[in-house]
């Protein structure tokens, strides 16, 4: 599975979205399904609780603000499972009732649920800052076949590929130095 989450209408910000259409397009193994997965963590909880099989990799577009990045640089992390406090979870839940699209809900929610069954991906590319509108500035224009060639070489099992990856943890994920 290859999933994008991301608001509309925010600059590159919403560049995973823009790029749904792209990724339904390529030539794939037809075991790989794309999807836009920022309809709410709850209802994707859901449908990947339908799945049979349940999907055994999962792959996350993202575009989200990190310190130190250039427009378009991504950074590939593994989901190692894991829950923040009950809390924490009940305003992740709370959050996507009121339509709040965010990664980290879909991670958690996911995880509580147990619908991330082996790999689980993100795919997290920076966007630099949030500016409204529906076009990608040429920076991050230029990135999209490196970033279409991550997201196809993960979702095949090409992941060996890009070395010691970086990790997130659910009981870690809302930590200062850890939010994604």
């Amino acid at each position: 599975m290859i999933g994008t989450v991301g608001y509309h209408i925010l600059g590159n910000h919403s560049m995973p979205p823009m790029l749904y259409s792209h990724l339904q397009e390529l030539d794939l193994p037809s075991y790989v399904k794309v999807d836009e997965l920022n309809w709410g963590p709850v209802a994707v909880t859901q449908m990947f609780q339908a799945e049979d099989p349940p999907f055994q990799r999962v792959v996350i577009l993202c575009a989200i603000e990190r310190e130190g990045r250039e427009i378009g640089e991504l950074d590939i992390f593994q989901w190692m499972g894991g829950l923040p406090d009950e809390e924490q979870i009940q305003a992740c839940v709370g959050d996507a009732a009121t339509g709040v699209i965010s990664v980290e809900n879909l991670l958690v929610i996911g995880e509580y649920f147990k619908i991330w069954k082996d790999e689980v991906y993100l795919v997290d590319v920076e966007p630099g800052p949030e500016i409204a509108g529906e076009q990608l500035t040429v920076g991050m224009e230029e990135k999209i076949p490196d970033i279409i060639s991550v997201l196809r070489n993960i979702a095949t099992g090409n992941v060996a590929e890009y070395g010691e990856l970086k990790t997130l943890q659910g009981d870690l994920i809302f930590e200062e130095e850890n939010i994604v």
